[in-house]
């Protein structure tokens, strides 16, 4: 089995459905509501776990309620939480999520996420640097991402690095991460603003993973642009689908999958997570992989 660590975000989700999304000023009524346990680094790390892989989680709470929910959860789903800080300083970070009209929309409050720091990362860092990949986003502070991607390129460990939410990156992050795996929108952020996406891309082969939604994934092999499709289902919650899109991408890639079938088997996770409500409790079990049915 091959390990993952990721050093990121953990959050609380509360999370309100509704037929309507509200407009400024407007209240509508609600259907239901859920607290459930978030943060993309913390879906990243269940994403591995439930799909195969070792998982370990480094990253911060705050000394509260929240915190505890969400180390209990993390151990629930057999990722490895002796990495995971605790704080007074600030409170567990949560994430308020609107789920509206087949989509959703999503204001984070960093709190503990921002605790953080590079002492941190030295403390862990035989556990991280004894991963097969770690994954990084940009839920925590960009210094600490940064500081954790020269480590792991120097030890010649693989970096997949999700950058959300986006930023324009630092040429040196770009080249420290093996891989990257923007959405269109955030790809012109983290590069400045490009003209052309495709020779954007092209700068750099089997690194940039272009999630596109329903037309796909795209990257450049070093001979070809690569359009591997995605799956046709039917829309419950997308709330965790890129978290999933990257936790089985690791996942595939630690068992040894080369990058075109880890993304084909990454693509499939991610379309599954989204027939169901939530974040993690949307992510597929390795058995649940396996066996679901596409229509």
């Amino acid at each position: 089995m091959g390990k993952t660590v990721v050093v990121g975000s953990i959050n609380v989700d509360l999370v309100f459905t509704s037929e309507i999304r509200p407009k400024a000023g407007e209240t509508v009524m609600g259907s239901t509501f859920s607290t459930i346990p978030g943060g993309k680094g913390a879906n990243q790390a269940v994403a591995a776990s439930k799909l195969g892989a070792s998982s370990c989680m480094v990253g911060c709470i705050g000394n509260d309620q929240n915190g505890e929910f969400s180390i209990n959860n993390l151990n629930l789903m057999n990722v490895d939480t002796s990495c995971i800080k605790k704080t007074d300083n600030a409170p567990t970070g949560v994430a308020n999520i609107v789920v509206a009209e087949h989509d959703n929309s999503i204001i984070v409050i960093a709190g503990a996420n921002y605790e953080i720091t590079k002492e941190d990362i030295d403390k862990c860092k035989d556990v991280i640097l004894s991963a097969d990949i770690v994954l990084l986003q940009l839920e925590i502070p960009l210094d600490v991402v940064e500081y954790t991607a020269d480590m792991c390129r120097k030890n010649n460990v693989r970096v997949l690095l999700n950058p959300a939410p986006a930023v324009e990156l630092p040429k040196t992050l770009i080249e420290n991460a093996t891989y990257i795996t923007p959405n269109e929108h955030e790809l012109n952020i983290i590069l400045g603003k490009q003209n052309n996406v495709d020779e954007t891309i092209k700068m750099y082969p089997n690194k940039i993973i272009v999630t596109m939604g329903s037309r796909g994934v795209k990257y450049f092999d070093g001979s070809e642009m690569k359009i591997v499709p995605s799956y046709n289902v039917e829309v419950v919650d997308t709330t965790g689908a890129g978290d999933t899109f990257c936790g089985g991408l690791a996942a595939a890639l630690v068992r040894g999958d080369n990058l075109e079938d880890a993304i084909k088997f990454a693509n499939k996770a991610a379309a599954i997570s989204i027939t169901k409500l939530g974040a993690q409790s949307g992510m597929p079990t390795l058995e649940e992989f396996n066996n679901f049915k596409f229509k």
